[in-house]
């Protein structure tokens, strides 16, 4: 008997979709099998937007989910995003992703490439550019910055943290988790912001930090292409960045861009406090390191 390969293994999800296909009408059965290959859109999209990408109506959109035994269309998205979260486990995801690009590492460049790609597209697009500037101006106004990321995303929000404090922008990284994050939101305070990089499920720190920041009246600015659905009540502006193909190893190039699309855009809010910045900076090797003293610094 042969194993069962985890990348062939269908989700609840697809199994109840592939259950009710036959008995649907065909414009239901087009949307039914749209909710299985369009995951992220189910997602992240309303349901006027879910029916313009599928060519159907917003109620075909709501009346397939109810013909699929949800009571709404953010039923089916809770059952969905469960779904994702679940029962992906890293090595399912690599299993998946290895399955797609061949074991050759052309394939895997071209494959992560295109993926990139993708995720550059969708950070073109005129309503990421509208919530890339509300999210921008909300980070520029307030004093102090704290930017959340755990796992990989807490090399992100380091780095984050790094760069907004080079500019001016003083900022702090919540980049732990467990107990050593209550040290770090001893900081926040009303008038600051957050910038969060967070993905479903609603882990117990991200909780938290969104408990505190509606506690202090803090705004916060969220990238993740999944957990906005599930907060957006708490949320000042959310940024969908794509991370890849749902149920595969995440990617996170289009994030990197992101942020750092952050640091030139506060930077040109910051004006002089931003050259002034990096003009101490540059002192401050100089005293350390004389070396850098002939790097230079701003001509006034």
């Amino acid at each position: 008997m042969t194993s069962e390969n985890p990348a062939d293994r269908q989700s609840a999800f697809d199994d109840r979709v592939e259950a009710a296909l036959a008995a649907l009408p065909p414009a239901e059965q087009r949307m039914a099998r749209f909710f299985v290959s369009q995951k992220q859109a189910v997602l992240l999209g309303s349901a006027a937007e879910i029916a313009a990408l599928a060519g159907a109506s917003d109620a075909t959109v709501v009346r397939t989910a109810r013909s699929l035994g949800f009571d709404s269309l953010s039923a089916l998205r809770q059952v969905l995003l469960a779904d994702l979260t679940g029962t992906a486990s890293p090595g399912k995801r690599l299993a998946r992703t290895l399955q797609e690009t061949g074991g050759d590492s052309a394939s895997a460049l071209r494959h992560v490439v295109g993926l990139h790609e993708s995720a550059l597209e969708a950070l073109k697009q005129p309503d990421m550019e509208a919530a890339f500037a509300h999210a921008v101006d909300l980070l520029a106004a307030a004093p102090r910055r704290h930017i959340f990321g755990i796992g990989p995303s807490g090399a992100m929000a380091e780095y984050a943290a790094l760069q907004f404090n080079r500019i001016g922008l003083p900022s702090r990284a919540l980049s732990v988790s467990g107990v050593a994050l209550a040290d770090r939101l001893l900081w926040l305070q009303s008038g600051d912001a957050v910038l969060m990089m967070a993905y479903a499920p609603l882990y117990r720190e991200v909780e938290i930090v969104l408990d505190q920041a509606g506690l202090h009246e803090v705004p916060v600015v969220l990238i993740s292409d999944n957990l906005g659905p599930l907060v957006s009540d708490r949320i000042a502006a959310t940024l969908p960045v794509p991370r890849g193909k749902a149920d595969h190893l995440a990617t996170h190039g289009g994030t990197m861009v992101l942020i750092e699309a952050m640091i030139i855009a506060l930077a040109a809010k910051a004006g002089e406090t931003a050259f002034d910045s990096l003009d101490r900076l540059s002192s401050l090797r100089g005293a350390i390191d004389k070396a850098w003293i002939k790097r230079g610094t701003r001509k006034k």
